[in-house]
């Protein structure tokens, strides 16, 4: 009854196709009626919970498909290509998404460390990685309903907003998902570091060497922990973050050389070979679609 609830919600406010703001700060309502192939995102720390429809991520070349069996927790930025091709109106895409307060989160995590009953809960999961589905457990469900009760209330937002908040991010810590999330809240949240460290500097040459350094690890014992929280190694996640950005970069209209240099690129060959070998197509090639794509989505007779 609750997923219902959330759903009318939803459709209540979903005048137009996309994502709609709320005033909870970090809070969205989607709702998406339109098919969209798969295209590079970075997915950033945050919950994706689907009420109707499918979405679809692929990740290190493998398919993923979420819907309302449970949630999605992400708990470090990753590159992925992400779209919703069984998305119309008969069958629309409706959830809610919500970015996770570092800090917040941090401060929670650490506290459920202090306990003995959270430090006997952290090896339910201990390969966790930074992408999981978690149950709607009742916690969980209970949290989110009295949020999103808090909308049109700009007062009680205001006095509640932080408090509801705050037991939603418990509940997912105490979920399914909190495992990989304590891992990268809590104490010792090396690679969210280190991976927050790459994505402000994309621009520059980083190497692996570089993110093991900055967070006080050697290169033997980074490179495991990294694969672990991400199911990547830092090699083919540092390739990845780079070419997902210039992909987005182009798709807005970006020159591609100058897409290639703001993540890091030098040779402007090298972008191209491994841009094509990631998504089948020379950066030309995909600008070129992205605008062809927008020119027949514009062309298509309104419903």
């Amino acid at each position: 009854m609750s997923k219902v609830l959330i759903k009318q919600i939803i459709n209540s406010k979903a005048n137009e196709n996309g994502l709609i703001d709320t005033g909870i700060h970090g809070l969205k309502l989607f709702k998406i009626t339109e098919s969209v192939r798969c295209a590079p995102a970075v997915y950033e720390p945050s919950i994706t919970a689907i009420v109707s429809g499918d979405k679809e991520a692929i990740i290190d070349g493998k398919k993923h498909f979420y819907d309302s069996n449970a949630y999605i927790s992400c708990t470090v930025p990753l590159p992925v290509e992400a779209g919703t091709p069984s998305a119309s109106p008969d069958n629309p895409l409706i959830g809610v998404y919500i970015t996770l307060d570092t800090r917040m989160m941090t401060e929670l995590a650490i506290e459920m460390e202090s306990t003995s009953t959270a430090r006997h809960k952290t090896n339910e999961n201990s390969h966790a990685q930074g992408l999981s589905i978690a149950a709607w457990d009742e916690d969980f469900t209970n949290a989110l309903i009295r949020l999103l009760a808090l909308d049109d209330k700009p007062e009680d937002i205001n006095i509640l907003g932080k408090g509801r908040l705050r037991e939603l991010y418990y509940a997912i810590l105490k979920g399914e998902a909190g495992g990989s999330a304590r891992r990268a809240f809590g104490v010792g949240n090396a690679i969210p570091r280190a991976i927050d460290f790459l994505s402000s500097n994309l621009q520059h040459t980083v190497t692996i060497d570089d993110l093991a350094c900055h967070v006080g690890m050697s290169r033997a014992v980074f490179h495991r922990k990294f694969k672990q929280a991400t199911n990547l190694s830092p090699i083919q996640f540092i390739k990845s973050m780079r070419l997902n950005n210039a992909a987005m970069r182009i798709a807005e209209g970006t020159n591609v050389s100058v897409a290639a240099e703001d993540v890091g690129y030098v040779s402007s060959s090298q972008f191209s070979r491994d841009f094509k070998r990631l998504y089948g197509v020379t950066p030309k090639q995909w600008g070129l679609n992205q605008i062809r794509n927008r020119v027949n989505e514009q062309a298509k007779p309104p419903i």
